[in-house]
């Protein structure tokens, strides 16, 4: 439910997004919404600011980020050489990548995240240089052109032809039923990797060539340590955690429209510990200055500004909505004309 006005035209309150996740009676929408109002999240944050200036004093680096990113390719790359070594049954080790290895590497996603907008570090280079190791068990090189392209989503979201996390016409005339979702769902990865290539083509500089570089050397690495099944491990992990996997959920809940006026959306849940609170999505486009281990505190101080936003509770949940429901689908994303055309 969204703020209304009741018949006495005194508004009412946002019900908790959502109660359920159910799907809904209707038409899937065959184009995106478009907004004339300005981005949301710049327009709240000098709000915030003029209210609760202490919230500045949550901006800045976590180091802690990188003990975590550590850790956890340490963890991946000894899974690897562990199924490698033990020819572990492929039965096996795709259920083990699928329940261990896909929330790992979902993790080390996120903690590209966080380095792509330089959390752990005051050093930019520092914080591409980490990103660069939180890449490795992932197989394919995607820090620095994620990058790239994520900073253009928060300066322009929803903008047309910059913001490349939404789907292109194709993906929303195409995917358009319950089967088809599910296909679509399950290769988001695939999606996300290859439609900025065709929304808005960016020439690879020398940092990708690095990134590509360092990727292809732990490749080789885990190749010789242990074979082909270690790196099979890696890419399934990959693969498999960023489909049809409870945390990959979030690829879905932050943006796609449940509710009309509502743009981006929060999930408070305790999968958030896995993934440095990128649950906390309003929270993070409104202040993306404050790292992941610091966004419920944003919350906390303000609470003014968002408990009266709707949320989501579940990402398994909002996938089940999202494949089910005939009235959600790629085309539920607000857009706006890019500034550049305005």
């Amino acid at each position: 439910m969204c703020v209304g006005e009741s018949e006495t035209g005194r508004q009412e309150p946002l019900a908790q997004f959502p109660a359920n996740y159910a799907a809904k009676e209707g038409n899937m929408p065959t184009e995106f919404t478009w907004s004339d109002e300005g981005e949301p999240h710049a327009i709240r944050r000098k709000e915030i600011l003029k209210t609760h200036p202490e919230i500045r004093e949550l901006f800045g680096p976590d180091i802690m980020i990188m003990p975590q990113v550590f850790a956890v390719v340490g963890f991946q790359t000894c899974m690897a050489y562990f199924m490698g070594t033990h020819n572990i049954a492929w039965g096996y080790l795709v259920v083990v990548a699928y329940c261990i290895g896909g929330f790992a590497n979902h993790n080390l996603f996120l903690a590209v995240h966080e380095l792509a907008h330089n959390l752990a570090f005051d050093n930019p280079v520092y914080n591409r240089l980490l990103a660069f190791v939180a890449n490795y068990p992932t197989i394919l090189p995607f820090a620095v052109t994620f990058q790239k392209y994520h900073m253009e989503h928060h300066r322009g979201q929803g903008e047309d032809g910059v913001d490349t996390d939404i789907p292109s016409d194709a993906e929303g005339k195409f995917f358009t039923n319950t089967f088809l979702k599910t296909i679509w769902v399950s290769c988001q990865l695939f999606f996300y990797a290859v439609r900025p290539m065709f929304v808005k083509p960016k020439p690879p500089g020398l940092w990708e060539v690095a990134n590509l570089l360092s990727c292809l050397a732990y490749d080789l690495f885990v190749y010789y340590i242990a074979g082909s099944k270690g790196l099979w491990y890696l890419a399934l992990s990959s693969i498999l955690g960023g489909g049809l996997h409870p945390i990959a959920g979030h690829f879905i809940s932050e943006h796609y429209a449940f509710e009309k006026g509502f743009e981006t959306y929060s999930y408070y849940g305790p999968l958030n510990f896995l993934v440095y609170n990128v649950g906390f999505h309003n929270e993070h486009h409104d202040f993306p200055r404050v790292p992941g281990s610091r966004l419920s505190k944003i919350k906390k101080a303000a609470p003014e500004y968002y408990d009266n936003l709707p949320f989501h509770t579940s990402w398994s949940g909002v996938i089940w909505r999202y494949i089910t429901d005939p009235t959600v689908g790629p085309y539920s994303r607000v857009k706006r004309e890019s500034k550049k055309t305005n």
